[in-house]
């Protein structure tokens, strides 16, 4: 049986409602963010879905040295706690280096590990000893079962707030194939779960200089996920998707964001509770 992780009002896990974790893939400007937080935390609200809002202050596994990465660490991170206060919600963020840790956890509620960093033992332990909740996101080139040993890291750093996030297994080139298997064997490593819609679809490396991706694949595997029921549903979320300048292919866009909620509700509403019966 997975332990819930809290984070401030927000359950992952035990049989509560699924949490979305949203946001752009990465810190634009602040006006950009701002417009996107105001947009999440209207839904969210009406629709009673707890929020996790997700930025990156520095993307660094970008395809091209010339795509944009960001504002950096120091920039980054006062945008992301001017939205934490504004919009009082918790906040999610990548590190990618140990020495980041400190820094982010003094912001972030949440700290995510990569997917590609998830074997990296000084960057776990990093983020365990802050004491802040981990995600870690399973590498594409991990079995499930094999993250026992990324969670391993975490807990014997002394740290029991760990989610594990899937994102899609590599399969062939620019590909990535959806296992909701994996879902169930995570937990069963005593984690709550969460499914990464966003870069389930992309394609790495797809369009050469940058990674592509299928964005209509988004509603079908978000779907998917809660019914083989997920703790948490990870989405990057755009008002304008098209111009977004890192994942562009892989976002949906905040007017969209609705009436798909609506239906993980009713989805999510039905598989917890035939957990409980």
């Amino acid at each position: 049986m997975a332990k819930s992780v809290k984070v401030g009002d927000s359950v992952f896990g035990g049989g509560k409602p699924f949490v979305l974790i949203a946001g752009p893939c990465v810190i634009e400007d602040k006006k950009t963010v701002f417009q996107i937080a105001e947009g999440l935390m209207d839904v969210t609200t009406r629709l009673k879905v707890p929020l996790i809002f997700k930025a990156s202050y520095d993307k660094a596994n970008r395809t091209s040295l010339q795509s944009f990465r960001g504002p950096g660490l120091k920039k980054g991170l006062k945008i992301l706690d001017a939205v934490k206060k504004e919009f009082q919600v918790p906040v999610l963020t990548d590190i990618h280096l140990p020495e980041e840790a400190k820094a982010a956890a003094a912001v972030a509620d949440i700290l995510q590990i990569p997917a590609f960093l998830c074997r990296q033992t000084d960057l776990l332990v990093a983020a365990a000893k802050t004491g802040k909740a981990v995600n870690i996101k399973k590498g594409q080139f991990m079995a499930p079962g094999d993250m026992k040993q990324a969670v391993k890291k975490i807990r014997d750093s002394g740290n029991a707030k760990i989610l594990l996030t899937e994102r899609g297994v590599s399969f062939g080139y620019h590909t990535l194939v959806s296992d909701f298997r994996g879902l169930a064997i995570m937990r069963d490593l005593g984690c709550p779960v969460i499914f990464d819609a966003s870069h389930s679809v992309q394609q790495p490396g797809g369009q050469g200089a940058t990674s592509g991706g299928q964005s209509e694949f988004i509603p079908l595997l978000s779907r998917a996920a809660v019914a083989a029921g997920c703790d948490g549903v990870f989405m990057e979320v755009h008002t304008k998707p098209k111009t977004a300048r890192s994942d562009s292919a892989n976002m949906i866009a905040l007017k969209d964001l609705e009436d798909l909620l609506v239906d993980l509700i009713g989805i999510d509403t039905i598989v917890k509770r035939k957990r409980t019966l």
